[in-house]
């Protein structure tokens, strides 16, 4: 699904930023409290996309999809941690979450969509 998403107009009220809630979700996943801020987000996450626009709703999916993922990447490493390999993955995990949530940060500053948000990849 190759569709193009172009962000709204700027809205008249200085003080109300449609991204705010997009800053805030990505900010909670990059918060080092852990479990609690990331179930926060997605809870967050889903709300919001309903009445998103199109260029944030791709940053509301992009969202959902790197905790869900995230979260499978994790319990992968866990479970692998008896194997003694899962130690060596979960800093790789760690690092595809912080870059994933970066990627997502410049573009929403950037005023950008996510091409692709369903992608499993950075």
């Amino acid at each position: 699904m190759s569709q193009s998403y172009e962000p709204s107009p700027p809205q008249n009220t200085p003080w109300l930023d449609e991204r705010q809630m997009t800053l805030i979700i990505y900010i909670l996943f990059l918060a080092p409290l852990g479990g609690v801020t990331h179930v926060l987000g997605l809870i967050l996450a889903y709300v919001a996309r309903s009445s998103a626009p199109p260029w944030l709703w791709t940053h509301y999916t992009y969202l959902i999809r790197t905790f869900w993922m995230g979260l499978l990447y994790f319990l992968a490493a866990g479970v692998l941690c008896a194997l003694l390999i899962g130690f060596a993955l979960l800093p790789v995990v760690f690092l595809w979450f912080i870059v994933r949530c970066a990627v997502g940060l410049m573009r929403l500053f950037r005023n950008e969509a996510i091409p692709n948000p369903e992608t499993w990849t950075i």
